[in-house]
């Protein structure tokens, strides 16, 4: 028997923004209906969590003509409802307060991203009773939205400057105050609260013991209690959740510390979507690419460069197909795409003509989309093969400049070292060799590269040893701070079985496809190894393994196991439903990364048999390498 999967937390996330951004009901399914038009109002939370999955497009056919910053200068817009999507945190709700007193819009919708305290209502309604706008107040909701989801299956908790206080860095200072520790657990547990509400689901939590994911499976399992026995406000009874939502299989939630594995978030990787975010910093689903400018710059100069965005996202069938794949198999369908347009474009040419277009902008030809009844039906094809040229270049200039940094940083000879190192393979180059090479990346590849092969050593280095490699990645202008970090935490880990943690990986060399090697191709990948990575599963995968196949697996044999929906809270370890499980989310406290979600993809996809249907990877934030490493050194000069 099929099973029929749940809706995603995406799709779940985007519906109710959608019917948030409807004035809280149901969107209607007909066009002929006009939307209201409105304002919309966000803090940079509400922004973070709008952006990937809302385009302005998308926000504008909802009627949201505006979208403006809560603590920005706004203009009153008498005649229009306003629709607020913000934290329930003072300062927003005394600007709110303030917008009240100057009666800015003609209604307002207030959306806490997050629960409103009573206090802060209290506030709310006595600013409204001051300036008489009661009436104005339409509704208050508390969305229980405190999540930015990045694809079908992964989400992150917060992004930028917002992150700060739930980063790696933040749960493990030397000299962190308890009371800040508890900050920031709550904020990590308010978000999981968050996505379990959104999901109409109670989970089953399993957890290590002894580390900052304990403390948030206890807190969550608590507050997931006291919600579910609550009976007149619990959010999760059959009633409250909208049909269809409310499933029998409940999902394992397997909460682990970024501790159990630092040598990934540090790893050179080579696919898509985790180059495009160590190498050129994607946000947010959302890429910069740095293009040389089209004027000539004077003789000697550097070409001026402009930096241009990209959306990467879920329509794009190319982003969808090949986000998880290795590079060179990317640059060779990219080369692909590329000549079957090449071939439909005396097609589009002839199809212009037709339409007396030749020499149009094509912003204008796209614009042309809605009226093509009228003319012949060949036209309908023109917008398609346009925005399929669109998504073509794009995905060009983003292959280019990551083949760009591959080669000026020799990006493939760094990850196939490391996937040696971690699958205990012997190099066929040595350290030394790599880090008085200078044209071997930067000093933080060559830092990466020695804190994965400190991390994996079979045997324990000397301090002579290691003050030889120091030495050297001085003389090449590293930073040792993280190191210092790495050493204390390597120390002070229990994890002296760690290297056993990345077994069975490596990669093998394959000639590069005769289409990259043709001269004609866009992509010259002369000089670049074509790696194809074997399957293998990371610490964290494994982990997830053992737990969702109830595997005897040493390094989870003592994980707690908590159940809300039980009476009583038990501190056991055994897992009192055996049920196979069909869905489960990983969560990283700390930092997170696009490597560990593609091998959890990989390792469904792999057990296509099996009864695992989804798995969904969060994080308490996202963070490449560079952002990552930058932490460790914050945390290694603190030590000194």
């Amino acid at each position: 028997m099929r099973t029929i999967m749940a809706a995603s937390l995406r799709e779940k996330q985007t519906a109710a923004l959608k019917r948030m951004l409807n004035l809280n009901q149901e969107p209607s399914r007909s066009s002929a209906v006009e939307p209201v038009w409105k304002v919309l109002v966000y803090d940079r939370f509400g922004q973070d969590i709008i952006s990937p999955i809302l385009s302005v497009p998308e926000l504008r056919d909802m009627g949201v003509t505006l979208h403006l910053l809560l603590h920005s200068d706004r203009d009153p817009i008498p005649d229009v409802p306003a629709v607020y999507f913000v934290m329930p945190s003072e300062e927003n709700v005394q600007r709110i307060c303030q917008d009240l007193r100057n009666q800015l819009y003609e209604s307002y919708y207030l959306n806490f991203i997050s629960a409103v305290s009573r206090q802060r209502l209290e506030d709310l309604a006595s600013a409204a009773l001051q300036a008489g706008t009661v009436p104005q107040i339409s509704k208050v909701f508390d969305q229980y939205l405190n999540f930015i989801t990045l694809e079908d299956d992964m989400f992150t908790l917060r992004h930028s400057q917002n992150r700060e206080a739930i980063s790696y860095y933040a749960i493990n200072r030397g000299d962190v105050q308890d009371s800040e520790m508890e900050a920031s657990m709550d904020a990590i547990v308010d978000s999981l609260f968050s996505v379990f509400v959104t999901l109409g689901t109670v989970p089953i939590i399993r957890s290590p013991r002894g580390n900052a994911a304990e403390m948030v499976a206890e807190k969550l399992d608590k507050k997931l209690r006291e919600n579910i026995r609550d009976s007149r406000n619990s959010l999760f009874t059959s009633d409250s959740l909208q049909a269809g939502q409310f499933s029998f299989q409940r999902p394992l939630l397997v909460i682990l510390d970024r501790n159990l594995d630092l040598a990934t978030p540090l790893h050179h990787t080579w696919t898509y979507q985790a180059l495009a975010h160590d190498v050129l910093d994607l946000q947010l689903n959302r890429v910069s690419v740095e293009e040389p400018a089209g004027e000539k710059s004077p003789q000697g100069a550097r070409p001026k460069r402009k930096a241009k965005s990209y959306d990467l996202n879920f329509t794009d069938k190319f982003w969808q197909s090949h986000k998880g794949s290795p590079f060179p198999e990317v640059a060779e369908a990219v080369q692909r795409e590329l000549e079957e347009y090449r071939s439909q474009e005396d097609e589009v040419k002839r199809l212009k003509s037709v339409m007396g277009l030749e020499g149009e902008d094509e912003g204008a030809i796209s614009m042309l989309s809605d009226n093509t009844a009228k003319l012949t039906s060949a036209v309908s094809s023109l917008p398609e093969l346009l925005e399929k040229k669109r998504l073509i270049d794009m995905h060009t200039n983003i292959a280019s400049a990551l083949l760009d940094h591959i080669k000026v940083r020799k990006l493939d000879v760094y990850f196939e070292m490391e996937e040696k190192m971690m699958s205990k393979q012997s190099l066929d180059k040595s350290l030394m060799d790599m880090f008085s090479d200078p044209e071997a990346g930067s000093p933080e590849d060559k830092m990466r590269l020695f804190i994965i092969y400190f991390i994996c050593s079979a045997q324990t280095m000397s301090d002579a040893e290691i003050d030889q490699y120091a030495v050297a990645l001085q003389a090449a202008n590293c930073d040792l701070a993280p190191l210092h970090y790495i050493k204390r935490w390597k120390a002070f880990t229990k994890m002296t079985a760690a290297p056993s943690q990345y077994g069975g990986g490596g990669t093998k060399t394959i000639s590069m496809f005769s289409r990259l090697m043709n001269t004609g191709s866009e992509f010259v990948m002369e000089g670049v190894k074509n790696l194809v990575v074997k399957k293998h599963n990371l610490p964290v995968t494994r982990v997830a393994d053992a737990l969702i196949d109830n595997k005897s697996y040493q390094d989870t044999e003592d994980y707690r196991y908590f159940d809300p929906k039980m009476l009583r809270v038990t501190d056991s370890s055994i897992p009192r439903n055996r049920n196979p499980v069909q869905e489960a989310i990983v969560f990283i406290v700390g930092s997170g990364n696009y490597i560990e979600y593609q091998n959890l993809v990989d390792y469904v996809k792999g057990k296509s048999g099996g009864s695992i249907k989804r798995i969904t990877y969060g994080c308490s934030e996202l963070s490449n390498a560079m952002l990552f490493l930058k932490q460790l050194a914050k945390l290694g000069s603190e030590l000194h």
